[in-house]
């Protein structure tokens, strides 16, 4: 670092720095909070502006009908500090006040977290849960990110070069700004060019249904136009207002977070001015947080990577049996899949065939270990998760669903499985992290060509690909047909038969993830081609 180097504020609606912090949902809060804490690990000028989520995402569980529910609780920290800064948002008609606080608990770069959880506030309870309500709440957070995170960072004091919106949550702040420089008597043209210069933007979903658009009705009701007209927030949102394409017309540079994403994103924003300019820099994980320290020095030291994977394997089946009352055989094949529940990721796709999947399970040559959450509304998501669990139940020496689904579940199963599953559709995964985790710990990734596999994937080397990259409507049919011929033809005769040959993919895969997909290479290569 030195003093030309940029400071930036990152801003995100959910930072996953650790567990016991319950400000977090999936992959996009886990790679926020990797960020800063490669930040911190370079010592590079960043912090963090997130929202002190109250209530927790969701804890989920499943009731006697095999079906997923949802628990809440109220969260209290000591690893907070008070800042003793308060600004105020006015949302609708009343001025919300927004106490901030900081934490530097984790080994990452100050986040400064936003709270409206205070005596005899309007709106007390807008940061009570992450991704919860109407639209209309949904708008009051996002106001409280943007316009309240920007006023936040003035009344610390904090000077901010480039703001960096981690996903379009936090495109109020680029109206705030506009705001104050129309205020200081510039044109709203001259305003938003010099508020572009300051911004820049990563979009993470390529699926259409994940880019939040609202209508100008309920902007408008909310005040979050700021002090802007219908012209002016039209002109950088569109009617009704996507919050994507403003994130894009906001900033000087955004990204895609994997180089297939970056060819999907240019053609899906291709129409709004700078989205085909959209780069692609892959994401990355932090190795301190998520790759074993034993496995790190046994690769570095060239040792066998063997008995360690064991030990780890063996915490996964102890955390199976006290969670599921299952006891599993650490001899056998175990095949990992966690990540969030939603139609995509398909979850299910090994199951699809259940002839040959029960001749595998039946042999006990083959064990699958699953997790995942659905998003509280989505009940594609928790009907799939349903199905699972019957699928389990059909198959209990087998296969095993672990549920509530959190940091330390994904931790485990990322180190401790033999092979890490994953088959979205083609190409609906913008990145994916969970595959970067368990490639570091030698757990050899199974997984269709989508996202950041394509760039890491040397099938029979590192992992496995099936599905060539199919993109077609019958997808699900080719990549399962696939799927079996590469776990069958391959993967289990490297197990049982090959050992040598699984040690050597074992390092490789190491070798593979620990620089190119860490979240240390990712903040650098943000500082120099988004940043600087």
């Amino acid at each position: 670092m030195n003093e030309s180097t940029p400071r930036v504020a990152y801003f995100c609606m959910e930072f996953g720095l650790h567990e016991d912090l319950h400000i977090y949902a999936g992959g996009l809060g886990i790679l926020a909070g990797d960020i800063l804490k490669a930040a911190r690990d370079e010592n590079l000028p960043m912090v963090g502006v997130g929202i002190l989520w109250r209530q927790d995402y969701t804890e989920q569980f499943i009731d006697e009908q095999d079906r997923p529910y949802d628990c809440y609780h109220e969260y209290r920290y000591d690893v907070l500090e008070d800042t003793g800064v308060v600004v105020t948002v006015p949302i609708q008609e009343l001025p919300v006040r927004v106490k901030v606080w900081k934490c530097t608990a984790y080994g990452n770069v100050p986040l400064y977290l936003l709270d409206t959880f205070l005596p005899d506030n309007p709106g007390w309870n807008i940061t009570a849960q992450l991704y919860g309500g109407l639209e209309e709440e949904r708008v009051a957070q996002e106001m409280i990110l943007g316009i309240g995170g920007v006023r936040a960072l003035q009344a610390l004091g904090m000077p901010v070069d480039i703001y960096h919106f981690n996903d379009s949550h936090a495109v109020f702040a680029g109206m705030e700004l506009i705001r104050q420089q129309m205020a200081n008597g510039a044109s709203f043209t001259d305003a938003l060019l010099s508020v572009k210069q300051h911004i820049v933007f990563t979009t993470h979903t390529p699926v259409w249904a994940g880019n939040e658009a609202h209508s100008h009705r309920v902007l408008a009701y909310m005040n979050a136009y700021d002090g802007l007209s219908w012209e002016q927030v039209t002109t950088i949102g569109g009617d009704p207002f996507s919050m994507t394409a403003a994130g894009i017309r906001l900033s000087r540079r955004a990204n895609a977070v994997s180089q297939l994403h970056g060819q999907t994103a240019r053609e899906m924003w291709k129409s709004v001015p700078g989205g085909p300019d959209i780069l692609a820099i892959t994401n990355g994980v932090h190795c301190g947080t998520w790759q074993d320290e034993s496995i790190r020095q046994a690769h570095a030291a060239g040792a066998d990577l063997w008995e360690r994977h064991m030990a780890l394997k063996r915490a996964v089946i102890d955390l199976v049996e006290r969670r599921n009352g299952v006891s599993l055989d650490e001899n056998v094949l175990t095949i990992g899949f966690a990540r969030r529940a939603t139609p995509y990721k398909r979850s299910d796709l090994i199951f699809s065939d259940r002839q040959i999947i029960g001749e595998l399970l039946h042999s006990r040559k083959l064990q699958i270990i699953l997790a995942g959450k659905a998003h509280p509304n989505d009940m594609g998501g928790k009907a799939t998760i349903t199905n699972i669990v019957r699928i389990a139940r059909e198959f209990p020496e087998s296969v095993v669903f672990v549920q509530d689904y959190d940091m330390v579940v994904g931790k485990m199963l990322t180190r401790g499985c033999d092979v890490w599953l994953n088959n979205p559709v083609r190409p609906m995964e913008a990145s994916g992290t969970s595959g970067m985790k368990a490639a570091m710990n030698g757990v050899l990734n199974l997984s269709t060509l989508d996202g950041w596999w394509p760039e890491g994937c040397q099938h029979g080397v590192n992992g496995w690909q099936f599905g060539g990259g199919y993109q077609g409507s019958d997808a699900n049919q080719v990549d399962s047909v696939s799927l079996y011929q590469v776990l069958r033809g391959e993967v289990m005769p490297a197990y049982y038969d090959h050992r040598a040959d699984w040690m050597r993919m074992m390092h490789a895969s190491v070798a593979m993830a620990q620089w190119q997909f860490s979240a240390a290479r990712m903040v650098r290569e943000y500082y120099e081609r988004m940043y600087t």
